[in-house]
């Protein structure tokens, strides 16, 4: 049995200031979880949010509900 590796990926809207995540949504289907990581620390801590979280975090940011 093989594991499928988590493909990390940055937004399109990210203006590479530093101040980025990087997701790997590739596993919210295969393993029920939404790896969220530092862009810039890549081999620190990673939040393993459930797809369901993860899409009402990307609501509320696309609402504008969650800005500082």
């Amino acid at each position: 049995m093989t594991t499928e590796p988590p493909r990390w990926f940055t937004s399109s809207y990210s203006n590479n200031g530093g101040a980025c995540v990087e997701v790997a949504a590739n596993l919210a289907a295969t393993h029920g979880i939404v790896p969220v990581r530092d862009s810039k620390n890549p081999h620190g801590p990673t939040l393993a949010l459930a797809p369901d979280a993860w899409a009402a975090f990307v609501g509320g940011v696309q609402q504008g509900a969650l800005t500082p």
